[in-house]
């Protein structure tokens, strides 16, 4: 039984993602004479909520069920499962080690035991699921049947999912990715009037998603037409409930904006046209769509019909999630560019 490359490049993605939503946003660092471990002995924090109690466990759930799968099949059984849960249990003691010397943070013992449960209970499911995944269940076959082979595609197929995880950012654009202004520097546009952010955001939203398409169109081994719309569904879908989470239900839909409705028409139209051309020109009309989608998110005003509505997106519990999805939208469209100039290098046969 082969091991599976998908499952060990997700782990690994994982595990930087991690770190990086635990020291989020690593700035204002501080000594303070003590150890970095003193929390441990420290009493049990007085104020503690489900909330705090639920993102701790279910932030590590992940991490143990990638471990286990990534680990077989070389490690399986108890074996896999002892791993999965000293390595969680290592990486959460020096994580919230760190987190004592930045000021914006708070650690304590409370967090490592629940990371330590969440990573028991995904291992504990991997294991009950491992004749589905792990072996020729039908996980395997619908991605062998839907994709091409070889690690270099499942590469792509991480990064499809990552474009999907950025669609949880409710104050990005519509599809946007590759905004670096919030990474480097405060963002200081002017504002413009509602039409010429209407105009940006249209053009955004509709070359990232004939992008993002055609992307998808070289993974598939048939014509990519169906999972092109199923994906876009998928990704509206994220951004609703993304919506839902932070705002009234009436307004879950506040997304829909004149500029992401002809976005998403104008895109879905243009993509399917654009899946006709032969491989070569889509992995070049792709990236040649990246880098103009990438200019134009970094050109855009902010948005006149959410800037106070997003506020909440700022701060308390949703503080370290904003900063993971902006650093992933920020990056995933110079990583998108950086993989579509690996695949035009290679022949379709060669990705794998």
């Amino acid at each position: 039984m082969q091991p599976s490359p998908l499952a060990r490049i997700l782990f690994g993605v994982y595990v930087v993602l991690a770190v990086y939503a635990s020291l989020y946003p690593l700035e204002g660092w501080r000594a303070h004479g003590l150890s970095p471990f003193a929390y441990l002995g420290a009493a049990w924090p007085r104020y503690v909520t489900g909330f705090d109690v639920a993102v701790n466990v279910l932030g590590y759930l992940p991490y143990g069920f990638l471990c286990v799968v990534a680990l077989h099949p070389a490690v399986r059984g108890r074996a896999a499962f002892a791993v999965a849960l000293v390595s969680a249990g290592v990486l959460s003691l020096l994580l919230e080690g760190a987190q004592s010397f930045l000021p914006a943070r708070v650690a304590n013992n409370l967090d490592v035991l629940c990371n330590l449960g969440g990573a028991a209970l995904g291992a504990a499911l991997a294991l009950a699921a491992e004749s589905r995944l792990m072996a020729e269940g039908p996980l395997k076959r619908l991605r062998a049947a839907a994709f091409l082979p070889g690690a270099g595609i499942d590469a792509g197929l991480v990064l499809i999912g990552l474009w999907l995880f950025t669609q949880l950012n409710p104050a990005a654009l519509l599809f946007a990715a590759g905004d670096l202004r919030n990474l480097f520097s405060a963002a200081n546009v002017p504002a413009y009037q509602p039409q010429f952010f209407a105009a940006i955001e249209a053009l955004t939203a509709a070359a990232n998603l004939v992008a993002v398409g055609l992307l998808v169109s070289v993974l598939a081994r048939q014509p990519a037409h169906a999972l092109f719309v199923a994906l876009v569904l998928i990704a509206l879908a994220v951004k609703t409930a993304a919506f839902a989470i932070l705002l009234r239900a009436e307004n879950v839909l506040a997304w829909l904006t004149p500029g992401a409705q002809v976005g998403l028409a104008s895109g879905l139209v243009a993509g399917f046209v654009a899946m006709a051309l032969p491989r070569t020109a889509r992995l070049a009309l792709a990236a040649v769509l990246v880098m103009a989608a990438t200019v134009l998110v970094n050109l855009a005003p902010p948005n006149p019909y959410l800037a106070a509505s997003l506020k909440v997106w700022e701060q308390g519990h949703f503080l370290n999630f904003n900063g993971l999805t902006r650093l992933v939208g920020a990056v995933w469209a110079f990583a998108a560019l950086a993989y579509l100039i690996f695949l035009a290098a290679r022949r379709k046969e060669d990705v794998g």
